[in-house]
């Protein structure tokens, strides 16, 4: 299959044109990866673009400083990623890699020219396929019929791409909540691996966690993949209270349809005292604006329900008047 949309065409920047140019001048293969191919497939203009290539950090190195192109933050150069900016525009490219060994967090890996052996060691199928600048699409896994059936399934073995990298259940959900059309569709052999393997999360650092829990609670289907953490054992390893107000929680989550809450101000309502709160910040290392917010909601929220009568919201247009 062939990709022409405005949204691919839109891409091609003098920067990128000129990427290009340099990467087809030497023979190294360049294409489009993960997450942008998933957003341009759904009709999407993808936020940010990650390119792969068969060429090393070396070979890129050279290349560009060759060309006087100008290299950026050269962190995730261990990693096989060059930054290049061209035209006032910064490339992120990554060498083709394979996971040598992995921890459950990080991994070590190894460069190759296989794309389909890069494919194979990315989290879903969703996110697994590359786009050529000619807009062809190399999808190894079936990622693009996934998409199309808004199916959420992990590349190859759940359990195994999940023991490379705990964090890897949490996007699970995160993206379910983005592309599935209805709760509770999932493969059994999925909940079951994540169900067994929960407790690896308790490895992985409460930042990361936190980065992912916030976009699932803006994500669609929050109650149900909430409700699904504490029964798959999750709940307990990222800083949930173990007896959490589901029932609250599915009153906010059905209030909140069409409005644009805070994440805490969500989370909040599974909490019923300020331990809760102090717990979540324990482990996840929340922002002081976040845990102050968390405080302010639990404390209120129990003074001012406890009005009832013919005016509901009497005590909290008092409240904000005071």
């Amino acid at each position: 299959m062939k990709l022409q949309s405005p949204q691919f065409q839109a891409l091609f920047t003098p920067g990128l044109r000129s990427v290009a140019e340099l990467f087809e001048k030497k023979n190294y293969e360049l294409r489009i990866a993960g997450g942008a191919v998933r957003d341009l497939l759904s009709g999407m203009t993808p936020q940010d673009i990650d390119f792969a290539t068969t060429a090393t950090p070396a070979e890129m190195k050279e290349m560009f400083t060759s060309a006087g192109v100008r290299l950026i933050n050269n962190k995730g150069e261990k990693h096989g990623t060059i930054t290049a900016r061209l035209h006032e525009q910064n490339f992120e490219i990554t060498t083709l890699r394979i996971d040598v060994v992995t921890d459950g967090r990080h991994a070590e890996v190894e460069f190759t020219t296989d794309w389909e052996k890069d494919a194979e060691r990315r989290d879903l199928t969703v996110n697994s396929m590359f786009l050529g600048l000619d807009g062809m699409l190399y999808d190894f896994f079936n990622g693009y019929e996934d998409l199309k059936n808004n199916k959420i399934r992990f590349v190859g073995k759940a359990s195994e791409r999940i023991q490379e990298d705990y964090l890897r259940i949490l996007r699970y959900f995160r993206f379910y909540g983005r592309i599935a059309e209805k709760p509770g569709d999932h493969e059994p052999s999925t909940l079951q691996a994540i169900k067994e393997n929960a407790k690896g999360l308790a490895g992985i650092s409460g930042e990361r966690i936190w980065v992912e829990l916030k976009k699932i609670l803006l994500g669609n289907h929050v109650y149900h993949l909430v409700r699904l953490m504490y029964e798959l054992d999750i709940a307990q390893y990222i800083g949930l209270p173990l007896d959490g107000n589901l029932e609250e929680f599915a009153r906010v989550t059905k209030n909140i349809q069409n409005l644009c809450p805070k994440p805490m101000t969500v989370l909040t309502s599974l909490f019923k005292m300020k331990d809760d709160v102090t717990n979540l910040d324990l482990r996840l290392k929340i922002s002081k604006e976040e845990k102050n917010l968390g405080l302010f909601l639990v404390k209120h929220r129990q003074e001012l329900t406890k009005a009832m009568g013919p005016e509901p919201l009497r005590p909290y247009q008092d409240f904000i008047m005071d």
